[in-house]
């Protein structure tokens, strides 16, 4: 709570939660549930907007995580930004008893669900007759304060998710795989990114309609905290690719026990350095271009 009413003070536009039954690589470490934390923290700020980084379909029902959705926006006064992907931790599934789906289960799944949750919150009755998931004459009121709903924001990697995304989201959010260089994970960007403007024209929607954000996490090739050149340099290759908004993670101490640099741990949490993003970099990277 402290964290989120210290970025909501200094200026940042965005906060958001993990959606897992528990942290994959460490599950015996303390783990809060996604959607109830986020109602909570949502109580408690008055300018960020707050969201999850994603939800995860193998944990909610779809109409239920419309209702959950609906509820947090009326909680937070319309500022919820709703995240979906398709999961695919383990753990989500061995600890809930929820079969793993293979990929192509996962993403047909991941398409039924988003329609689900898209027409609830568009609609006062839904009905819906699918392969995986069935709702029958699902009522949803209050409306949501946000019209026609609340923002979408998909995960998608792939041509199958990226079609999804065309079609639906409101943002795509992509993130760099762990295992390629610097410039491996910003031609994958950029090759997404057309993929996505190219998906859009085909189901007719404007590709500037499509906002695409980064989750910039702690394993991606490079160090955005090491200095302010650094993050103006990161930030500056990423919009170049497409990008235009950037969800950074702030570590908790013990991240040094998950083999993450202790000085990259350091310096995502060093308050100063967050105060002068917010009162010199951000305006400076929102000024438009001369």
């Amino acid at each position: 709570m402290e964290r989120w009413l210290l970025l909501d003070e200094l200026g940042f536009d965005s906060v958001w939660v993990a959606d897992h039954f528990a942290m994959s690589t460490r599950p015996g470490d303390p783990w809060l549930e996604g959607w109830t934390l986020l109602a909570a923290l949502a109580s408690h700020t008055k300018r960020l907007r707050v969201g999850t980084m994603v939800t995860n379909i193998a944990l909610h029902n779809p109409a239920v995580l419309a209702r959950q959705a609906l509820t947090v926006d009326h909680v937070s006064g319309g500022r919820l930004e709703l995240g979906i992907g398709a999961g695919g931790a383990t753990t989500d599934h061995a600890m809930t008893g929820v079969p793993n789906w293979d990929p192509p289960e996962r993403a047909a799944r991941l398409r039924e669900y988003v329609e689900i949750v898209d027409h609830l919150l568009r609609n006062e009755v839904t009905t819906y007759r699918g392969r995986y998931y069935r709702i029958e004459d699902a009522e949803v009121h209050p409306a949501p304060i946000q019209k026609p709903r609340p923002p979408l924001t998909l995960a998608a990697w792939g041509p199958t998710t990226l079609k999804l995304a065309a079609r639906y989201a409101d943002s795509w959010n992509t993130l760099a795989r762990p295992g390629i260089s610097t410039q491996q994970a910003l031609e994958t960007t950029r090759e997404h990114n057309r993929m996505l403007d190219e998906y859009c024209v085909q189901v007719g929607r404007d590709p500037d309609k499509v906002s695409r954000s980064l989750l910039a996490w702690p394993l991606m090739p490079e160090a955005p905290f090491d200095s302010d050149d650094a993050f103006h340099s990161f930030v500056g290759r990423y919009r170049e690719a497409g990008i235009d908004e950037f969800i950074f993670y702030w570590l908790r101490e013990n991240a040094l026990e998950y083999g993450y640099d202790g000085r990259m741990v350091e310096r995502s949490a060093d308050r100063e350095i967050l105060e002068r993003i917010a009162a010199e970099s951000i305006p400076t990277l929102r000024r438009p271009a001369k």
